[in-house]
């Protein structure tokens, strides 16, 4: 199945209810706030065409308090891919063996191309174990880890597949810093400065997860997608590239490079999961057909998900996103979108 570019799905979306000038209300987004709080949500931030609609922070936080934002790591280093290609140090569909040698004389591990490691479809095994600080070298457990599955074949979620990437990215740039090409292209535009990270004794950055932001660091984030790739006239990766990062594979049709998708909102056999819970199913058992995060949101809205229900969901139809912090607990995403949409029942 060959992907639909997210260029193609703009024909699609007119013909949907909430496509058009439909304005967040302030009163829907308070009601969604109450929701987040009575599960443990710290901070619930939404924007509209460039104006705070809402913000509001549980038992009196302050604006300023930074939260760990898990996964949602991971969408910065989607984005540094895509500078990478821009900057012609990779391309999407070489193999990894251009760059990762050792991986030549397996047969599997051999067909991989960067495209895959991006959407977690290499085949290689999730291995969350390569989060733990007692790791010395992730790059390198990441590059010997067993294969599961034929390049393709199967998402398989979990921090190996970027670990790898990171390690082309650090060959690919022959001495430098692969943190410091992060902070050069994407977290300084966006004026994030030196993030707290988690780097191994090796000083391999862990990609997948550690950043720490406040709603409204993380918002610029998303403020950089509405605007196809630039922040505030500053451009971090070209347009065309960016929308790279939203079309998912034919093993899971909801993930992107980094990126979780609504895309399958349109179709009538849509099935509203909670995403987090099936990440904790082994891949053999989840079932990635006709996932969306909810039925009644626009198709074209996709999320930036870390652990707890960190979220950062981006609505390019309606110009809008939402960021929602918090503790673990029971939370549904259909339900909360919802309120923030005007469409709960």
């Amino acid at each position: 199945m060959v992907p639909r570019t997210f260029t193609g799905l703009f024909a699609i979306l007119f013909a949907h209810p909430l496509i058009g000038a439909v304005e967040l209300q302030r009163g829907d987004a308070a009601r969604a706030a109450s929701y987040s709080e009575t599960r443990r949500g710290s901070a619930l931030l939404v924007i509209q065409n460039g104006k705070t609609v809402f913000e509001h922070y549980a038992n009196g936080g302050a604006v300023d308090r930074d939260w760990p934002i898990f996964s949602g790591t991971k969408s910065f280093w989607g984005i540094a891919a895509m500078a990478a290609v821009h900057d012609r140090l990779l391309t999407l569909d070489e193999p990894v063996t251009r760059t990762i040698t050792e991986w030549k004389k397996d047969p599997r591990k051999s067909q991989t191309t960067i495209r895959e490691l991006l959407n977690a479809t290499d085949g290689i095994e999730g291995a969350s174990r390569l989060q733990r600080a007692s790791v010395p070298d992730r790059n390198a457990m990441a590059i010997d880890l067993p294969v599961v599955a034929s390049p393709g074949a199967v998402f398989t979620y979990g921090p190996s597949h970027l670990q790898v990437f990171g390690e082309v990215l650090r060959r690919k740039l022959d001495g430098r810093s692969v943190f410091g090409y992060l902070k050069k292209r994407v977290l300084a535009p966006l004026r994030l400065g030196d993030l707290e990270h988690k780097e191994d004794k090796r000083g391999n950055p862990l990609l997948a997860t550690g950043f720490r932001l406040t709603a409204r660091e993380w918002a610029r984030f998303g403020e950089m997608i509405l605007a196809g790739g630039s922040y505030h006239g500053r451009r971090i990766v070209p347009r065309d590239l960016l929308q790279q990062c939203f079309n998912g594979s034919s093993s899971n049709p909801a993930y992107g490079f980094t990126f979780w998708l609504n895309r399958e909102a349109e179709n009538p056999d849509a099935r509203e999961a909670d995403i987090e819970n099936l990440l904790d199913l082994e891949s053999s058992r989840a079932d990635w057909s006709h996932v969306c995060f909810c039925r009644v949101a626009p198709p074209d809205m996709l999320a930036a998900l870390g652990s707890g229900y960190q979220r950062l969901f981006i609505i390019p139809s309606m110009n809008a996103l939402v960021v929602r912090q918090g503790l673990n607990a029971k939370f549904s995403d259909a339900k909360f979108l919802r309120l923030i949409l005007g469409r709960e029942d």
